[in-house]
């Protein structure tokens, strides 16, 4: 059975991108997979990195404490999709604070050591990435910007899970000019890109 993780992040409960997530959940339910959903403004999620989780950093697994449940939901899934609206090109920064807090070395990555130099991926269980996100600008002008907040995920924190990985991505451009039938299609997208990714 597919077990997917769901990381929303929007500050507003009826916004489109909460429509996205819904249609997410939605389509994970009906293929019959088990579902987690951290939505990290509803739980108040704090991004910020702390002192002493700095200090800490690198001492596993005495690091996981402050986030043990984001941790052990990481652990958990082998289905990891991200629903958020795309600012500056980028992500959220209380995405960006939970990729700091939660992706921690010996969880999601491991640090070079006397045989390894570089670090090596964590995150082998995973063999599905989702990202679901919404932008303000063109399709032109997030490509041109070079879309850092779709290559964080889908390749930076790709590259730490299955070799073999599985990846789905939907974007509304231009949001701000959106129109109740350009939201309707998107949702389509969305459902279709998600049973493509879970089947």
């Amino acid at each position: 059975m597919t077990k997917a993780l769901v990381v929303h992040c929007h500050p507003r409960g009826e916004s489109f991108t909460a429509a996205v997530r819904d249609v997410v959940l939605a389509r994970l339910e009906a293929a019959g997979a088990e579902v987690r959903l951290r939505d990290l403004y509803a739980e108040g999620f704090e991004p910020r990195l702390s002192e002493a989780e700095h200090v800490g950093y690198l001492e596993a697994p005495a690091n996981r404490a402050p986030v043990a449940g984001h941790c052990d939901d990481l652990d958990w899934c082998d289905t990891l999709i991200f629903v958020y609206p795309t600012w500056w090109y980028g992500l959220p920064a209380m995405l960006k604070g939970w990729l700091d807090r939660v992706m921690l070395p010996e969880q999601a990555f491991l640090m070079p050591d006397g045989v390894n130099r570089t670090i090596r991926p964590g995150l082998t269980h995973i063999r599905r990435l989702g990202v679901f996100t919404t932008c303000g600008a063109s399709r032109w002008l997030t490509f041109f910007v070079g879309a850092p907040g779709k290559r964080t995920i889908l390749r930076g924190i790709g590259l730490l899970c299955a070799p073999r990985l599985r990846k789905a991505y939907a974007a509304h451009y231009l949001m701000d000019s959106s129109t109740p039938e350009s939201r309707a299609r998107h949702l389509d997208l969305v459902a279709r890109r998600v049973d493509r990714l879970i089947r």
